[in-house]
């Protein structure tokens, strides 16, 4: 599938790292770093605009080796950014950590995934089928 893009970044297009790769990273355009304090958050800007077919979003995820080796994730995780959205791609991004982290202009600050979707209708009824699960909820098919 091909996708329209205007790249306003000092940086080159997002792309899949490998063959098998779901994500394209996306990354820091800024003027200067920032530093996000522990718990603290913030919208970085990619300089990235794009424009969607219809039936399809994009989602705005963590990279795992940020979270994991700084604690800096993707605070509406997935964020999702539809058809109709012709804005610049931002990234809300939250310092899950106790110490400072410092984004650099051009850093790998998420992962961005192009998904198929549906769109649903309501259909309002006064009872839903059974099943064995019923209500159940929050863990409730696990192991007790």
């Amino acid at each position: 599938m091909q996708i329209k893009i205007i790249n306003k970044s000092n940086h080159e297009l997002p792309n899949y790292e490998t063959i098998a790769s779901a994500g394209m990273d996306l990354r820091a355009n800024i003027s200067e770093p920032i530093t996000l304090k522990s718990l603290e958050r913030t919208i970085v800007r990619t300089g990235l605009f794009i424009e969607l077919p219809i039936g399809y979003e994009a989602q705005v995820r963590p990279r795992s080796g940020l979270a994991v080796k700084k604690g800096i994730t993707v605070l509406n995780s997935p964020g999702t950014i539809d058809a109709d959205y012709r804005g610049e791609i931002g990234v809300i991004l939250v310092n899950l950590s106790n110490e400072d982290f410092v984004i650099e202009n051009g850093e790998r600050i998420a992962q961005l995934i192009i998904a198929k979707h549906e769109r649903s209708e309501w259909i309002e009824v006064t009872e839903l089928s059974e099943t064995s699960r019923g209500e159940g909820g929050f863990g409730s098919t696990g192991v007790k």
